[in-house]
């Protein structure tokens, strides 16, 4: 396990999980999709560290800035200030985009009065959707969505966000299900992998 993996691991698995969306009255309606199975993908080598600056996903019309998140004062993690102009950030203790290991983005699915956040579509993804991060060394990494999944934030499943993998790999994740008194029942995440330069 990579240092940064391993410290995103087991911090989160002392936090419990990632929370943090906010939502609005108009939210209380709606179901939970059914899950995405996996598709296979080609697999790229992966990239030298490299912080993201940007995030675009056109399947969902996603194209926003990326910002460094770290944890709360309670040990939890971080998720975006609530803006209008909503973005993703990434997970500093986990691998930048491209690395090898779990590289964690979060995203808000609604942010209060300002409306829809940046990952309010998230749950639409299909496997094979390509995810673009944009790195501050002037490159892209390229990812193809292989899998999604809702569940409860309960059953949050930390192993397999922030677990070890040998190859690099790419998690978003926002709440999702019907809001209810605490916030959001459920969490949606998107597993992606690296593919070739080009592929896409």
């Amino acid at each position: 396990m990579s240092p940064y993996s391993r410290r995103a691991f087991l911090t989160a698995a002392g936090a419990g999980l990632l929370a943090g969306c906010v939502g609005h009255p108009a939210d209380r309606a709606g179901s939970t999709p059914p899950p995405v199975p996996a598709s296979p993908v080609r697999e790229a080598r992966p990239l030298g560290r490299s912080a993201p600056v940007g995030l675009r996903i056109p399947a969902i019309g996603v194209d926003t800035p990326v910002v460094p998140l770290g944890l709360r004062a309670d040990g939890g993690v971080e998720v975006p200030a609530v803006t209008a102009d909503d973005r993703a950030g990434w997970y500093r203790y986990s691998p930048t985009p491209g690395q090898t290991g779990p590289s964690v983005l979060l995203g808000h699915v609604t942010v209060g009065k300002y409306g829809d956040g940046v990952f309010r579509r998230l749950d639409r993804l299909r496997p094979g959707d390509g995810i673009m991060a944009r790195l501050e060394n002037g490159t892209t990494a390229e990812f193809a969505v292989t899998a999604v999944r809702t569940v409860g934030k309960k059953e949050f499943p930390t192993t397999d966000v922030y677990g070890n993998v040998d190859r690099p790999e790419l998690r978003l994740i926002t709440c999702g299900g019907p809001l209810t008194g605490d916030g959001y029942r459920d969490n949606v995440i998107v597993f992606a992998v690296l593919t070739p330069a080009g592929e896409r």
